[in-house]
């Protein structure tokens, strides 16, 4: 026979129990984005709305998981940022979100909490700096590829290359992210190659 603690919980059993959920229950829910295009600047003269997605990657911070939008799935993309507490991208508010919009009718930057890291490193330092620049020098870790690389691979039909990439871009904007939120600066190389900090003030 089991002894009875094993089917009815002792009161502080109970307590750590509640507790749990409760954290589980509110567990902050960070939404990482990135997203891919099947078209370059140059093939659209510049107009972000018509840089159609070929791939849209989040992660889940309340969930623990990739998830991968295709073209077809962009409302199941726009409707799952829009459920975050958070979305988390670098360049989203100018890039992601402007090709985003052309196929809903959701003012997105508007609409979801958002924090652009290109954005807040701009304004800290005066200039833009690259997602890689900024992994290479804080995570000793880099991009595997660009945008060009991309759009050829979708071209190509080899669209598991391109998830694959957009997931990898997902991943280290959220270690930069991570890190900058730890140690209240990010890395990255300046010009004449030394390193340098820029402060951020980011919360997880």
């Amino acid at each position: 026979m089991p002894e009875p603690c094993a089917l009815n919980p002792r009161p502080s059993h109970l307590f750590t129990i509640l507790l749990s959920s409760l954290f589980f229950s509110y567990m902050r829910d960070i939404v990482y984005f990135d997203l891919e295009t099947q078209q370059s600047f140059r093939d659209v003269d510049n107009r972000l709305e018509r840089m159609t997605m070929s791939l849209g990657v989040t992660y889940s911070t309340a969930d623990a998981k990739y998830e991968i939008f295709s073209e077809a799935r962009a409302d199941a993309l726009v409707d799952r940022l829009r459920r975050a507490d958070l979305v988390v991208g670098f360049n989203v508010l100018n890039f992601d979100y402007a090709v985003l919009m052309s196929y809903t009718i959701f003012d997105l930057p508007n609409l979801i909490p958002t924090r652009d890291l290109l954005a807040d490193i701009e304004r800290s330092l005066g200039h833009r700096l690259s997602l890689d620049s900024v992994a290479q020098a804080s995570l000793g870790v880099g991009k595997t590829g660009d945008g060009l690389d991309a759009i050829r691979w979708f071209r190509e039909g080899r669209l598991a290359e391109v998830a694959e990439y957009c997931c990898y871009d997902v991943k280290v904007t959220r270690l930069v992210h991570e890190y900058g939120a730890k140690n209240g600066h990010i890395l990255y190389t300046d010009r004449s190659g030394n390193k340098q900090q820029a402060v951020v003030q980011w919360a997880l």
